[in-house]
This record gives structure tokens, sequence and C-alpha cells, in this order.
């Protein structure tokens, strides 16, 4: 007897809970974005929705068509070849389902959201004051350019030459993308074809392999960006990321290489020949070979005669140009070297700090830097610094191998006209003009001289201010010793402060007019401790030196230890020659991206002094000019004056800074090893002695009075 035991029943587990949503918007956004499988099993399920009941009365006629092997009623091979039904219903389904693999094809498509690199890369272009180019900065040779900044002749030279129909085609063709794949498939060649659209879609989205799968994947975006953009819109992208040859992307770079203009500037017989360059840049560039040449013309005038034929040139027109538009053999594009890399630099850290451009936005390029630069300011100074250099290693080369000469030429409006920042970028990087490493010994005095006149001066501990003039009279014998209201000056050591003349000259009490334009020392040792040092300092900063190479607070700092470069003591000194407005040095005058104007911040002039004290000032260095230099001064109307730091006790730097029609002028020359220190070295005679030393020499060729 068998028991029949009931079936136990496992309980049916329940169901988890679903996890809860974690990541933010962005993640649960993309989370329920349906896959690419779902979205191509959705396009079918829907095809099959609309189509099926429309197919259901032909399914006895479909299942007529259904193949019998062998076939009934026929004998030999007969039996083995399909009724004509058969045959029209293969061709039918063959369209059916080559329809439906382009409709879940075009389904399962996405545009890319990212482009090439070299697609959306462009490189800075820097121009000089003249706005001509200078240099140009950045691993691709391309910017871009609006549509309407591109001739109309232009863009029709390159429609007549690649695609006529671009207007009203559907953004692919299929004769081309058949013949292109009867080429690769067929035959193992390549052949184009392309719509424009087609080509910008592999310009900036795909590789350029040619091969059937990426010729198709082009097909298909190019007919979803069709609807999705316009056709200017796709135009101008393909005329900016289009490959010229000789190094360029894009119609502007290639207008510059080939012709050395803007595309603006373009006739239509130079645009054919650019468009030429479309069909294999190495084929049809007419400067490299004589077979490249013929193949130029002959494609050139084709596209002249299509601009006719389709409408978009005259015959008039196009009879003008019979003779072919020869490019010029070497690319324009201006590349940079020796002095324009420190002119770049300067440039560059201005551009971004004014213009508020981080260093990523700045590196994808694009930016048009019109700098105020001089070219001719630049040229003049360059020359006459690499002569003192060359005079140098001729008369000492040991001591010449660790000389340095900044220099820096400043407008009284703030532009930097010029400077000179070394013997080459590449070999030494850092800028002599912008460099703050030697003192400025007497070259100081001027600042001094202002703060006496601005602010005037305190002989009793908290009391009143008494004014100073250019008449005032102060001791100017070497060796005196330095006072303040409460007695002599003690140093930490506690020994007396002196202050020294240069070679130990007394001149007994002189006027401080007359001290500055003798470069006399003393007096103004004193007038710094009697101004007050806070004071002094705050005028040369007003004026245009940096506050963190202003010396410290003690007496040498009348006599100069601070270390302003050549660009802020010219800076300075242009301040005084303003009428007491100082503008702070400026190198960018006007940025603009693709076209777009960018925002700059341009600095404005600000009050430094009163402009009697800087008419005092000025008048002083035009007498300190005269007096130094009596040949020169008769027709120059200059004013400037030299500094040495031989009262300090070490002679490490020479300047000159002066300033003529209305551009200040400052050189320095110094020694410093760099393979063992950055202390300044004894000059040792490499700058000369007396009033036509290197620093005047290379200040006077600048400034045109040599």
């Amino acid at each position: 007897m068998q028991i029949r035991v009931p079936e136990q029943r496992r309980p049916e587990p329940e169901p988890e809970p679903e996890p809860a949503a974690s990541g933010g918007r962005a993640e649960r956004r993309r989370s329920a974005r349906p896959s690419p499988r779902e979205r191509v099993l959705a396009a079918v399920a829907g095809l099959r929705a609309l189509v099926g009941p429309r197919l259901a009365p032909l399914a006895p006629y479909a299942r007529k068509l259904r193949p019998e092997y062998p076939r009934p009623g026929r004998t030999g091979w007969r039996r083995w070849m399909p009724s004509w039904r058969q045959w029209l219903g293969g061709f039918l389904g063959s369209i059916g389902l080559t329809g439906l693999f382009l409709v879940v094809a075009y389904a399962a498509t996405d545009i890319p959201s990212n482009l090439n690199t070299y697609a959306t890369q462009q490189d800075n272009v820097y121009f000089w004051s003249d706005g001509t180019p200078m240099a140009r900065t950045g691993w691709v040779q391309r910017q871009d350019m609006p549509l309407k900044d591109i001739p109309v002749d232009v863009r029709w030279a390159v429609l007549a030459a690649e695609n006529e129909s671009f207007y009203s085609d559907p953004g692919i063709s299929v004769k081309g993308i058949a013949r292109a794949l009867y080429r690769t498939v067929g035959e193992g060649d390549t052949e184009g074809g392309s719509t424009i659209t087609q080509q910008y879609v592999k310009n900036v989205y795909l590789t350029q392999n040619q091969t059937v799968s990426r010729k198709f994947t082009e097909a298909m975006i190019s007919l979803k960006l069709d609807n999705r953009m316009s056709k200017d819109q796709i135009l101008e992208g393909y005329l900016n990321t289009s490959w010229f040859g000789r190094g360029t992307y894009g119609i502007q770079r290639a207008a510059q290489a080939y012709y050395g203009k803007d595309v603006g500037q373009l006739n239509a017989s130079q645009a054919a020949m650019l468009a030429s360059l479309l069909k294999g840049a190495g084929l049809y560039d007419p400067t490299l070979s004589k077979a490249n040449h013929k193949r130029a013309v002959e494609r050139w005038s084709w596209i002249l005669d299509r601009m006719v034929k389709i409408g978009k040139l005259s015959p008039a027109e196009r009879a003008k140009y019979k003779t072919f538009p020869d490019p010029i053999k070497n690319n324009k594009v201006y590349d940079t070297g020796s002095q324009s890399d420190y002119l770049v630099e300067l440039a560059q850290q201005y551009a971004k700090k004014s213009a508020h451009i981080s260093d990523k936005q700045f590196d994808l390029g694009g930016y048009q830097i019109y700098t105020t630069f001089d070219r001719k300011k630049e040229d003049t100074l360059t020359k006459a610094v690499n002569k003192a250099r060359k005079a140098a290693k001729e008369s000492d080369p040991d001591l010449a191998k660790a000389a340095h000469y900044g220099a820096a030429s400043v407008a009284t409006d703030g532009r930097i006209v010029a400077v000179y920042g070394g013997p080459d970028h590449r070999t030494q990087g850092y800028n002599e003009s912008n460099s703050t490493t030697v003192p400025a010994g007497t070259a100081f005095l001027p600042f001094v001289y202002a703060a006496g006149l601005q602010n005037g001066v305190h002989k009793e501990r908290g009391g009143a201010a008494t004014s100073v003039t250019p008449e005032t009279l102060y001791d100017g014998n070497d060796k005196v010793p330095v006072t303040t209201p409460d007695g002599p000056y003690w140093d930490r050591s506690g020994k007396k402060v002196f202050a020294n003349n240069d070679n130990g000259t007394s001149y007994g009490q002189i006027s401080l007019g007359q001290a500055l334009a003798q470069s006399v020392n003393t007096p103004f040792m004193q007038l710094g401790m009697d101004t007050g040092l806070d004071k002094v300092r705050s005028t040369a900063v007003a004026s245009g030196l940096l506050s963190d190479s202003i010396g410290a607070q003690v007496p040498t700092l009348s006599m100069g230890s601070s270390t302003p470069s050549a660009i802020r003591m010219a800076s300075g000194y242009a301040t005084f020659a303003a009428g007491g407005n100082h503008t702070e040095p400026y190198s960018v005058a006007k940025i603009t991206r693709n076209g777009h104007r960018v925002v700059l911040d341009t600095p404005q002039p600000t009050r430094a002094v009163r402009d009697d004290v800087a008419e005092e000032v000025q008048q002083a260095l035009t007498e300190s000019f005269r007096l130094a230099h009596p040949t020169a001064s008769a027709s120059a109307g200059a004013a400037g004056k030299a500094g040495t730091t031989n009262a300090t006790g070490k002679d490490t730097a020479s300047w000159y800074t002066g300033t003529a029609s209305s551009v200040t002028t400052s050189v320095v020359v110094y020694r410093i090893d760099l393979n063992k220190s950055l202390e300044p070295l004894p000059l040792k005679g490499l700058a000369g002695t007396g009033d036509d030393n290197v620093p005047y020499a290379v200040w006077a060729q600048a400034m045109g009075l040599d």
C-alpha cells in the first residue's frame, strides 16, 4: 500500500525591494535614457504595428510565393528555377528589408557629442601695433571665421568645386556613395563622391579611414545633421575645418598661407585656386612641382567655368581671370622665435589676466591678440642691444659670458612699444626687460625728488610739513651724516650712517634741482629722511614701480636699493613726462576670438603726483640730459638720467632712462652667472664709463638720437 504524500510547494520568494535611486539628476536621466538596442526594438515594434494590419490581406498571395523544390509539374533544370512570382517576391522583399535596415540604422545612429581634437583646436595669432601678423602659437594652424566674413565668391568657388547642389540636397549623395562603395569593395580602391555635409561629418566626427563602415556611418550622421543644422552652419563648419595643405586647416589659414592675406581679401580667382586644393593639396599645390602646377591650372579654370555655369559668376567677371593666380612659395603664417617669443610671453600673460581668460580656454585657441608692440621700434632696440653685446664679446669674452642687457620702451599713455628680453627665449627663458634683479641705484633719485616736492619735509618731530622747491639748498658734500629730527641716524650695528657721492666728490650747498641734474647723491639721502621713507615708497609705487620691488625703509632706499624692471623704470619716468598721470604699462590693445570682440580691462590714467611736481622733475631730467650730452641736446628735446650703484659700494648695475617724443626707454646692463647663483656680479667696466656709457649708447640708438 502506497501512501501519497501531498506535494510541498515552496513559498515563492518575496520580490526584493528596488534599490533606491542614487546619484544626481544627471545620472537618473542617463539611467532613464533607452539604450541603442532598446531604441532599435522600439523602432521595429512601431514599424510592425504600423505596417502589419495593412499587409494582412496579402498573406494568401504571399503563401503562393513560398518556394517548393523541386517545383512540381516541371522537368529537368526548370524544376529548380523560381517562378516569376518568386522572383518578384524576392526583389520586393529585398527592397523592404533594405528599407527596414536603413530605418533601424537611422534610428540607432547618434550624432557624436565629442568633436575631433584637430577640428576644435585653433592657434592664437599675435599682431604688431600696425595690424600685421607677428607670431602664432598652438599645435594646429587654424582660425575660425564666421560665414558672414567669408566672401560669397569664396563660398561658391568651393561649392562649385565640391558640391554645387549643396543647398538643395538632403546631405548625402546616393550616386556618390554607390560609386565610392563600388570602388572600395569591388576594386580595392577608394573614391570620394561625398557631399559637403558628408565631408564636414568626416572632418569633425569621424576618422579619415576609407572603409565601408565609416562611409555608412558618415551617411547616417549626415542625414541627421542636415535636419538639425542649417546649410549655412554646415558650410561655415566645413570651410573652417577642411585641410588645405601647408599645415593649415580652414579657409582663413589657407588664405594667409598661400596668398599672405585674410580670406576677406580674396577674389574669385584666388578662391578657385584654394578650392582646387580640397581635392588633394599634395597633388594641387602648384608650388610643389610642374605636374602639380599643370593640374592646378586645369582645375582652377574648370572651377571658374563651373561658377559661370551655375550662375554664380558672370561671363564678364570670368573674362578678367585669364592668368593663373600663383600663390607665394613660402607660408607667411608667422612663427615665434628670438625676440618675438619674449613679446608673445608678455602679451599672453597680459591677455589672460586682463580679459579673464583661463589657461584651458586660451589653449583651445582662436584668439587674435593685437599687441602694442611697434615693429620698427622693436627692431631698432634689438639692433642696438645686439651691437653692444657684440662689442662686449670682442673686447672681453670672459667678462661678456655673464653679461645681461634689459631694455624697454613705454609710451606716456602706458603702451609697451618695444622690449629686449634676452638673446633668445629658447636658450634663456626669462625676460630681462621684466626681471627685478638688480638695484636701480641713482636712477631712483627722481622718485625721491618727486616725493619731497609733493609732500614737503619734516624737520621737527610732530611738526608741520615745510614745502621744498627746486631751489631749496641741501648739503652736497661727500660723507654727510644722515640725520633725523631726533639726531643722527644709527644703523643696527650701532654705527652712524653717512651719505656718499660717486667718486667721493663734494659739491657744498646745492639746490635740489641742480643736485638731480648733476646726480649728486647726498642731498637726496637726506631729503628721503626729511620727507619720510614711507612717502618715498608710496610715490615710487604710484608712479609705476611695483611695491614688491621697493627696498627696505632705511636710508639706502633713497639711493636706489629697490630692484625695478626695465619696463617699470620706463613706466615710472613716463609718469613725469605725462604731467604726473600714471597709466599702468600694457601690451595688448584689443582681443578678438573668431571675429568677436573680447572684453578687455584696459588701464586708465591715475594721478600719481601733481602736475607742477611732474613738470619740475621733468625739467631737472632735461637739464641732466643737457649737461651730460650737450651735443645731442640741441635738437633732441629729450630728458633723461643715468643710474649707477657706485654710491652703495657695489658697482653691479648701470642704467639709463629717458624720454623723447612721448616714449620713455630704460636700459640696464648687469652681470649674473646663472650657472652659479642669482647674485649680481661687479660690472668691472663692462658697461663702460662716463656719460656716454653702454646703457646711454643703446638708449640713444633706440630713440634715434645716434
